[in-house]
């Protein structure tokens, strides 16, 4: 654990960043759920914030089915256009967690770097 900074994390996956690595790059967030790692910048973040909203508001679950809060029946596009997830709903809710949750607590470091007067990293 002493090779990363911790973002956030949920009882699904984990979010960080590398402390140091030559063929990683820093600034960009490890997000780790399931058997998946996803190093992304914040803005592909952001990306993949929007992807899962419009998964969530997709008609794409079967409401009838008695299994659909686990059934991995719902497609979450990446912000890598040739990567797509099968997730279940509870699956969907629990990485949205995620995302969400890194985004608030990278915005509020920035904010509270810039209202400190230290630097942005």
């Amino acid at each position: 654990m002493e090779d990363i900074n911790p973002i956030y994390h949920n009882p699904f996956g984990v979010a960080f960043q590398w402390k140091r690595n030559s063929t990683k790059d820093t600034k960009k967030v490890q997000i780790v759920f399931r058997d998946t790692g996803l190093l992304l910048s914040q803005n592909e973040l952001e990306q993949f914030k929007k992807n899962i909203e419009c998964t969530m508001n997709s008609d794409a679950h079967c409401n009838d089915c008695n299994q659909h809060e686990t059934c991995r029946s719902l497609l979450l596009d990446t912000p890598a256009p040739q990567i797509t997830l099968a997730m279940s709903m509870q699956e969907l809710d629990a990485v949205q967690d995620l995302i969400e949750g890194t985004l608030f607590q990278l915005n509020l470091n920035t904010y509270l770097n810039k209202m400190c007067g230290g630097q942005d990293g």
